[in-house]
């Protein structure tokens, strides 16, 4: 996260990729120029770890007058549809991002392809028909040399030979690859003479059933990011131990553009899986809705939510790039979110457990059309009228029958203010068979019009209502985490994260909502005052409201903050003072799992 403590008055520290790009331009690397991509594989949907990689990368290119593409990894036909290629195009522009170039690895197929052979030609690559099982054997683990393979001095000519042949598909998937030929004793596994094509007999996307070889990621990266000029090629982490490779595989061709790999930690979230795999799994075995359920962390489902572009993007630019992993708590997200719609949500009443109550004293088919405020926190939002009848709704927790002293809402003979209208008392309680309470006969002060009575008396407690023969019914949707707990992964044995599942993640119910909110269309957010902040669902029509929580008005990061904040000003007092981890040095170790 970045530093908030910086004085206003000085330039905040720049993190450490912009600290490369910067020496990078002083040396005159690259001409000065700046050109990066996003390049997501299309075999799902975007979700918030990927906006982290996309605001930044955008962000980059837009700081140092750039460019940024973005690139399609179409090279695995097997996990890849067209579908997921218009879902991260239409992600991108719902963020604001609008890339330099779109761009697909598949329109570089042949160039991979002849560099190959290429590279087969300089003794630096071979076919080999060793079992995969044989290969990863060969490769070995941990501090652990590999072994040659009996087919990594095969002649030249003879790879040549069989490669053009499993291009032209005549041989069996699996039955042979081509291999890099680096180092099998490097401390690196990466480097263990990695297979750079596979025999793969699938259709594809795009490409059709034109091709029968597949290249793989380590061998097309680099050079995909050359093909295009891309000067800094931002990824995450786990791709560290694989820049020795991206290198080398540049370094084997001459006189093509060298980009620079610079790595960060990816985004994890509290409460939150990012696996791809892990939320293909959610969707196939129909424990959500789809990739675009309001409870998934997919770009589309947190657009459906509720969420807005500006709120994301504000949450990335918080947290920063950093060099370590960590889990940053889905609060703050949740915190960057109420900031942006506190600003921009209009204010509406609904009722989402109705309670009915009767005004005695008001005329029977009178409407009373009061003045209320769309947004006190934008003024060019302009007032709307709110219907106020003889009948009307209040919430159920609003009301208390032997209600103690700090209890500043409804009770048998107290005064409260409805929201833009009236003083109220409650004078008698009604009752079903069973003891439950079903309405309420309260008297109005016609004088306290507005809120405020004139001859200058206080109530305590303001409660949101609305009128029940004016109201329209709408689905509720209640959405809370999808995990029960911070680290779905912490499981017992046996177990997997799909048993830290949160049963009670989604509760529907029928509320009572004002007429004003008839014409609302999907994507429409409000605030329910003194509830939440609500969406328009897809799934609503103008005959059936539906709206799904995007998140509660109560703001638990800024009490995380405010007791982290009293912790360390105890610490100083106290003198205290909190080490920092140490920098840890993982160069001889780059072929252990961090």
């Amino acid at each position: 996260m970045s530093d908030d403590t910086t004085p206003a008055d000085e330039p905040k520290r720049k993190d450490f990729i912009r600290q490369w790009i910067d020496r990078d331009n002083e040396s005159g690397r690259f001409g000065g120029e700046v050109h990066t991509r996003f390049p997501p594989e299309p075999n799902g949907y975007l979700h918030i770890g990927h906006a982290k990689s996309i605001c930044l990368n955008f962000a980059l290119a837009e700081d140092y007058s750039g460019t940024c593409n973005l690139r399609f990894d179409d090279t695995n036909p097997c996990k890849e549809e067209q579908e997921y290629v218009d879902s991260i195009q239409e992600d991108l522009a719902w963020l604001g991002m609008t890339p330099t170039k779109v761009c697909y690895a598949s329109d570089y197929f042949q160039q991979l392809y002849d560099w190959a052979i290429q590279l087969i030609e300089q003794g630096v690559a071979y076919v080999d028909e060793s079992t995969p099982d044989a290969i990863a054997e060969m490769r070995g683990g941990g501090l652990d040399e590999g072994t040659n393979s009996p087919y990594r001095d095969r002649p030249v000519e003879e790879s040549l030979d069989l490669f053009a042949r499993m291009k032209a598909g005549e041989f069996s998937d699996g039955s042979m690859v081509l291999r890099a030929k680096i180092d099998m004793a490097s401390a690196n596994i990466n480097l263990r003479d990695p297979i750079m094509y596979r025999v793969l007999h699938a259709h594809h996307h795009r490409q059709g059933d034109a091709w029968c070889v597949y290249p793989m990621y380590d061998w097309a990266h680099g050079l995909e990011d050359s093909i295009e000029g891309i000067t800094h090629s931002v990824c995450t982490l786990e791709f560290e131990n694989h820049r020795p490779l991206y290198d080398w595989f540049i370094d084997q061709l001459t006189d093509i553009n060298h980009p620079q790999q610079i790595e960060f930690a990816r985004l994890n979230l509290t409460y939150t899986v990012m696996s791809k795999r892990k939320l293909l799994r959610l969707v196939q075995e129909n424990l959500v809705t789809g990739w675009d359920d309001p409870r998934m962390p997919t770009i589309s489902g947190l657009r459906r939510r509720g969420y807005s572009p500006e709120a994301i993007r504000k949450f990335c630019k918080t947290i920063g790039v950093a060099k370590f992993n960590s889990t940053i708590d889905i609060q703050l997200l949740d915190h960057c979110l109420r900031e942006d719609l506190n600003k921009t949500s209009p204010r509406v009443m609904a009722v989402l457990d109705p309670l009915k109550v009767t005004i005695t004293n008001f005329s029977e088919g009178d409407v009373d059309q009061l003045e209320a405020i769309n947004n006190p926190e934008d003024e060019s939002a302009g007032t709307r009228m709110v219907p106020f009848t003889k009948e009307i709704y209040i919430e159920r927790a609003d009301f208390m029958e032997d209600a103690p002293k700090k209890f500043f809402r409804l009770s048998q003979g107290r005064e409260v203010r409805l929201r833009y209208a009236y003083f109220v008392t409650c004078d008698e309680v009604l009752k079903d068979d069973a003891g439950e309470i079903v309405e309420l006969k309260c008297s109005y002060d016609p004088a306290t019009r507005g809120g405020d009575a004139p001859d200058g008396r206080k109530v305590k407690g303001t409660l949101h209502w609305v009128s029940a023969s004016e109201c329209l019914d709408a689905e509720v949707r209640l959405y809370d985490h999808l995990f029960t707990k911070e680290n779905p992964d912490a499981t017992e044995e046996g177990q997997d994260f799909i048993a830290n599942l949160n049963p009670d993640s989604l509760k529907t119910i029928t509320a009572k909502v004002e007429p004003y909110l008839a014409a609302s269309t999907p994507g429409d957010r409000v605030q329910f005052e003194r509830t939440g902040y609500f969406c328009v669902d897809t799934d609503s029509a103008a005959d059936a409201l539906v709206f799904n929580r995007t998140v509660t008005l109560k703001d638990k990061w800024k009490k995380i903050q405010s007791k982290q904040g009293g912790q360390q000003k105890k610490k100083k007092k106290q003198g205290g003072q909190q080490k920092k981890k140490p920098r840890l040095d993982y160069s001889q170790f780059k072929n252990k799992k961090k």
